[in-house]
């Protein structure tokens, strides 16, 4: 009774209410963003090693890979671990990343990024890529490789950007304290879009030339790799359907190469539009993204290509797995909101 009537106790509830309050004010203004600050997260939101498949790239990714479906018919426990454009050097400071929390049975990663991207410094969805992660070394490195030095002031410290949010704030602020935990296990990363515009398939970009990675991309490709094979993790390289052009094959034939060399297998999904029974005419949201029917074909192809060619456990039936089941149910709400809406 004498303590907490001293002075020090005072200090010390001082303390605990600053850090509350502190982080009460981060939760709530911190930028939230389905375009790669939510996947990267809401990773931490994850309970540490139920993730066996980790998909990595750019919106490729969170957009048309439906972790959803790949539980409900494949029970694969996946996550979408992306960012808008994301570059590998950054892709690569995310693999890392993800290392500290899970241990993945397999490492897919999609390869639009570096054929559709020829920048070293590419600030168009930069901050989507950064503002999700914690602060670390692994993060401070990250901001090194990826932002010249008379810029990171524009997105370090994170606080110090987004602290005046308070007139932009909506209801979706108020959710990412600590109770809100079993909401936020059941985001994946999968952020499907709705919106249906016709495409024409592509029919004259096959080539056997090679060339446009940059060798900041090939550099970081590399490193990837290495790692992986470092963590003993399979890697599979990948670059999803979407409307490709002939540039863009050219950069997938040099990657193919390197793919080879490193003794890593490279899928080129634009090669099986028809296959997997892709329609141009509804599948697509827009030219590069699927929509979310597009995405559903996509990723049941992708699924059976997984299930046929690694060790997988089937996960469905597992109560350790529920938050997968929420994460199907979450996305099928999401699907009957957009048909109410359309």
């Amino acid at each position: 009774m004498k303590f907490l009537r001293s002075k020090t106790a005072l200090r010390l509830f001082f303390v605990v209410l600053f850090l509350a309050t502190l982080y009460l004010l981060s939760c709530i203004l911190k930028v939230k963003s389905g375009h790669g600050i939510d996947q990267q997260e809401g990773l931490y939101w994850q309970e540490e090693n139920s993730i066996d498949v980790i998909f990595l790239g750019t919106s490729h990714v969170h957009c048309n890979v439906n972790t959803g479906l790949l539980y409900d018919s494949y029970g694969i426990t996946s996550y979408d671990y992306s960012g808008a454009e994301q570059p590998l050097w950054m892709t690569y400071y995310y693999l890392k990343e993800l290392y500290r929390y899970q241990t993945p049975k397999l490492i897919v990663l999609d390869l639009y990024g570096p054929a559709r991207f020829k920048e070293d410094y590419q600030y168009t969805w930069i901050s989507e890529n950064i503002y999700g992660m914690r602060f670390s070394a692994n993060k401070w490195e990250m901001l090194l490789t990826s932002v010249e030095p008379g810029r990171i002031k524009d997105y370090f410290p994170s606080f110090a950007i987004y602290h005046n949010r308070y007139d932009s704030l909506n209801e979706d602020d108020f959710q990412s304290f600590f109770w809100n935990s079993e909401d936020k296990q059941a985001f994946k990363g999968y952020t499907p879009y709705f919106g249906v515009e016709p495409q024409t398939e592509p029919d004259n970009f096959f080539t056997d030339e090679k060339g446009g990675l940059t060798a900041k991309s090939e550099k970081y490709l590399r490193k990837i790799i290495s790692y992986t094979k470092k963590k003993q993790t399979p890697l599979l390289l990948i670059s999803a359907p979407y409307v490709i052009t002939k540039e863009d094959k050219m950069t997938y034939n040099r990657i193919a190469e390197i793919a080879a060399q490193e003794d890593v297998p490279f899928i080129d999904f634009n090669e099986y539009y028809r296959e997997m029974g892709l329609d141009f005419t509804t599948d697509f949201n827009d030219e590069s993204h699927l929509n979310y029917r597009g995405s559903c074909v996509y990723t049941d192809y992708l699924g059976n290509y997984l299930k046929e060619n690694y060790e997988l456990p089937d996960h469905r039936g597992d109560p350790s797995s529920e938050s997968y089941r929420d994460n199907q149910n979450l996305i099928l709400k999401e699907v009957k909101e957009a048909s109410a809406d359309s």
